[in-house]
């Protein structure tokens, strides 16, 4: 599932392909994208220039030279795959972006949930979004004004996209686990010294760079997350028992023994 890190890589990946390229066609293949972006709105794209790529939240914003934006998600299981118009097409390319020099973007999805669609210049599609969750303003002043006003847990309170963009599911319980954080924690009654901790944790856990050595990748091919779907295994902090239960609609894994309330 592509949380905040793999759409940053993504979005990365479709900058260098895409920046500065005129675009020749763009076209839906799968019916569910058909219905978000028609063939009057493909037309009006083509011979459009991308300025620039930008991630926010889990969104990604091709920029054109009109001022319109075609706004992508992956949604559950969405990627890019980037080659040449004279390849072959992926059996679960969903949408094509055909460029002027050749080169072929693909969104590539094999439960076809992902989504494209054109904003009009000066409108925006896109919902609600709290402060990335990568932003450096991110920190403990910031969540105990937005959180203070939510009578939920702090798990789902995190996932919520206007609190934080681009915590997903994964990533939240990684960081209310180096937090040492119940995810059951009421949001609005966290003291402000265990919201600085749950910021650092945060951190650490989308930062290849602050992440503990070995933690999160093993060549003997250990699970490189700490918690997600670890239920019944061992904590790697304290030796209890990792336990699954659902929040929100969500599964939520953490450690009873050493995440407290």
């Amino acid at each position: 599932m592509p949380e905040l890190p793999e759409v940053e890589r993504a979005a990365r990946r479709l900058d260098r392909a895409a920046t500065g390229k005129t675009i020749a066609s763009v076209k839906a293949i799968h019916p569910a994208l058909k219905r978000k972006l028609s063939p009057a709105q493909s037309r009006a794209i083509k011979g459009k220039r991308i300025d620039r790529v930008e991630r926010r939240g889990k969104h990604q914003l091709l920029h054109l030279d009109n001022g319109d934006t075609l706004v992508v998600h992956f949604r559950m299981n969405g990627d890019w795959e980037i080659g040449a118009t004279d390849q072959d097409l992926d059996r679960f390319a969903r949408a094509v972006i055909d460029l002027t020099d050749g080169t072929r973007i693909s969104l590539v999805d094999r439960r076809a949930l992902s989504s494209i669609t054109v904003d009009k210049k000066g409108a925006s599609s896109l919902p609600k979004l709290g402060r990335e969750a990568s932003d450096a303003t991110l920190d403990a002043n910031y969540l105990a004004e937005v959180l203070g006003r939510r009578k939920i847990a702090i798990k789902p309170a995190l996932m919520d996209q206007s609190v934080i963009a681009g915590l997903g599911n994964i990533y939240a319980a990684e960081a209310l686990w180096e937090a040492e954080m119940d995810p059951r924690s009421p949001a609005a009654k966290v003291s402000k010294a265990r919201l600085e901790k749950l910021v650092d944790a945060i951190r650490l856990v989308l930062s290849p760079k602050k992440r503990r050595p070995g933690r999160y990748t093993d060549t003997r091919g250990v699970s490189r997350f700490t918690v997600y779907d670890r239920e019944g295994k061992i904590c790697r902090r304290c030796g209890g028992t990792i336990d699954r239960i659902v929040q929100a609609g969500r599964s939520t894994y953490f450690c009873p023994d050493c995440q407290l309330r």
